[in-house]
């Protein structure tokens, strides 16, 4: 008995020691210091007294905590039972984390994998784990990120001759500060992520995204134009001293018209324009109609026919890369960028481009025009903003600046508070983003309209297209000498009845032999090259307005326009000239009725008629027609009773081709009425006189250029 009471009294004796000792080990350590932090985060959240210091120590918690759980997973040194135990513990300080953050959701960005950790966090984290009575591990200097380089590629970068002669004729270029920025250094905000709760401020529902703008003024438009009333509006607040816009306009409400003419109001020239491909020969003729004052040069390959003295410069996103040097430092001091959600990615090499020739223009100009165009400012996620808003000086990599900030400061409110997201939306949307749809602004436009969208084809298919008119234009040349010949007379001006006569001939050879290159062969390889053109510019429609029908005369452009959308990622119909009854209307109800499909493909000939697709407002005509009547029969698909919104007919032009020849025939031929499409289907001669006319205007321009007169 006593060998068992002793035994018994001996197990008394010892089980507080193992208890003490089980207590001294709970209260050593990481997990102790963790835990009496995150209790301090949790009381700060519970009492609405989320500080700077507040934030870095949640941030600091929840990265040792993740540390120390990789720390025990792994140490071989833990019983099973010991490493349970601190794994459980870990888990009740996750938990709280969770708990805080879902009270003050601005946490989350701090336990992002990208977070920016401060200089002050890591000295927090080095005080904790000397408190747990570790040893701190030496933190190495963070790598910098990873930027591309703007001259990723030096020995690609050219400077144009014109452009060293006008440096030459201007050497001390003298910087302009005469628009002061304030420099919006935070003060109760500091310390606050902010980037993050501004785009998730465009998440949350809330009112139009459009800036407040003055009423239109005397904005005095080129003779024969006329800007509209939602139009001068914009070019008011240039003139009043507005410097910066995201104009987010929908397509058809005259983006470019608006950005020219603000550049002429706010004189901020030397201009840069910055364009798709697409687009650089339309933004050319924009300029020269609506700024005719200003000479205008659009840079090709290395540039060497650029105009270093020009006003307005245009240049396209793809040969950015061999210009950007000489354009980074020429003293421009306004720069638009359209279609800027091609800037989205910030790591491509066009997004480093534009952003590295926005920010040296800054460093010489402080308040320079900068306008970033778009039907489409989100593609993917509400981030698409980010490189758009840098672009524009809103923000940098880290923060908002200037004016934002000020404004974010102004509103008396941090992430914490509710209120702080519909507020933080109204400071960016102040900064100049103007965001119109066609139905706000039906008044101003018409209801039916066709706008000419003129493309360059520069690549071996549009060289080989204008070698062929050459060739034409030759050999109706020589016809008219040879009949001249039989005349018995010489050359002595123009006769433009022989003209008719020759152009008539050839006509009639074209339509009983399909031997040699002639006016319609010409047309079908002009649709050919202009296919993907002309499917890119739905595309781009499509994404921002919604539904679009596509128009082409030939076969093949529709499949060459059908594969652009599958490799774009777009669900289209199609309506042929084979096609069944039933696969048609199964064609028209997917187009109408599903709202995943995006465009619908349509032949000319089979579809032009007895169809109502006014789903859609917007429609691209790819090829010419030969006849106003069969374009405008085109229109009507979706121009009919019950449409609710402007339509916009855009008709890709081939540049310095005979297309533009047949587009002013066709136009001419309607009449201005019906060219304006006010409902007319007056048809003005047929598509005979068309091609008739567009031989007579070759010879006639061929004989100039060869006799001079």
């Amino acid at each position: 008995m006593a060998r068992g009471g002793q035994r018994q009294a001996g197990a008394t004796r010892t089980a507080p020691r193992a208890r003490r000792r089980q207590r001294e080990l709970d209260n050593e350590g990481l997990i102790p210091v963790l835990a009496r932090a995150v209790r301090e985060v949790e009381t700060g959240v519970q009492r609405k007294a989320v500080r700077p210091s507040t934030r870095t120590k949640f941030q600091v918690v929840a990265l040792l905590v993740r540390e120390e759980r990789t720390r025990v997973k792994n140490d071989a040194d833990l019983s099973e039972g010991r490493r349970a135990e601190e794994l459980k513990r870990l888990d009740g300080i996750g938990t709280i984390l969770a708990k805080t953050a879902a009270r003050d959701p601005s946490l989350l960005a701090l336990l992002a994998e990208d977070a920016k950790v401060t200089e002050e966090a890591r000295e927090l984290r080095r005080e904790m784990v000397l408190a747990a009575g570790l040893e701190p591990v030496v933190e190495e200097e963070p790598e910098p990120e990873a930027v591309v380089s703007p001259f990723a590629h030096p020995e690609r970068q050219v400077v144009p001759q014109s452009v060293i002669a006008r440096k030459l004729a201007n050497p001390f270029l003298a910087p302009d500060f005469s628009f002061a920025a304030r420099n919006g250094h935070p003060r109760r905000l500091a310390g606050w992520e902010l980037l993050g709760p501004l785009f998730r401020s465009f998440e949350q529902a809330g009112a139009s995204a459009c800036m407040p703008l003055p009423e239109e003024s005397a904005v005095r438009a080129p003779q024969g134009l006329e800007l509209m009333p939602h139009q001068a509006r914009v070019v008011a607040a240039a003139a009043a001293g507005h410097r910066s816009f995201l104009l987010a306009d929908e397509p058809g409400l005259g983006k470019t018209a608006q950005a020219l003419m603000a550049a002429h109001a706010a004189d901020a020239y030397p201009l840069l324009v910055v364009v798709p491909n697409v687009v650089k020969t339309n933004w050319a003729r924009e300029a020269h109609l609506w700024t005719p004052g200003r000479t205008v040069t659009v840079i090709h390959g290395d540039g060497h026919d650029v105009d270093g003295f020009a006003d307005i410069m245009v240049i396209n996103y793809e040969i950015l890369e061999r210009h950007v040097g000489w354009l980074s430092d020429f003293g421009f001091r306004g720069m638009v960028v359209d279609e800027a959600h091609f800037i989205k990615n910030k790591s491509s090499q066009r997004s480093q481009h534009v952003l590295h020739i926005a920010d040296q223009m800054r460093e010489r100009i402080a308040a320079p025009l900068m306008m970033a165009l778009t039907g489409t400012p989100l593609i993917n996620d509400i981030e698409d903003f980010r490189a758009i808003w840098q672009f524009l000086g809103w923000i940098d990599d880290v923060k908002p600046l200037g004016a934002l900030m000020e404004a974010l400061e102004d509103t008396g409110l941090t992430p914490a508070d509710p209120a702080f997201y519909p507020a933080a939306r109204g400071c960016v949307v102040n900064m100049g983003i103007v965001r119109r749809r066609k139905i706000d602004v039906a008044k101003d436009i018409p209801a039916r309209r066709v706008a000419d969208l003129p493309v360059e084809l520069d690549d071996e298919a549009g060289r080989s297209i204008r070698a062929s008119e050459r060739e034409l234009a030759r050999r109706l040349v020589e016809r008219y000498l040879s009949a001249l010949e039989v005349r018995g007379q010489s050359y002595d001006g123009i006769d433009e009845e022989l003209v008719r006569r020759v152009a008539t001939w050839e006509r009639e050879d074209t339509a009983s032999t399909k031997d040699g290159e002639n006016v319609f062969s010409m047309m079908r390889r002009i649709g050919q090259a202009k296919a993907g053109l002309a499917a890119d510019y739905a595309a781009q429609l499509a994404r921002s307005v919604g539904k679009v029908v596509f128009f082409a005369k030939h076969v093949d452009v529709m499949d060459a326009a059908e594969e652009t959308f599958a490799r774009r990622g777009l669900k289209y119909s199609s309506i042929r000239g084979d096609q069944t009854p039933r696969a048609r209307q199964k064609a028209i109800d997917a187009f109408v009725e599903d709202p995943e499909v995006a465009i619908v493909v349509c032949s000319l000939s089979a579809a032009g008629v007895g169809l109502n697709l006014q789903v859609a407002s917007n429609l691209v005509l790819a090829e010419l027609s030969w006849t106003d009547a069969e374009q405008t029969q085109a229109i009507d698909r979706i121009h009919r009773i019950g449409q609710e919104e402007p339509v916009t007919a855009w008709r890709i032009i081939a540049a310095q081709t005979i297309d533009t020849r047949i587009a002013e025939l066709i136009d001419s031929k309607a009449g201005l009425a019906a060219r304006a499409l006010d409902g007319s289907d007056e048809e003005i001669g047929g598509s005979a006189d068309v091609q008739l006319e567009a031989l007579v205007s070759l010879l006639t321009d061929a004989l100039r250029e060869r006799f001079g007169r």
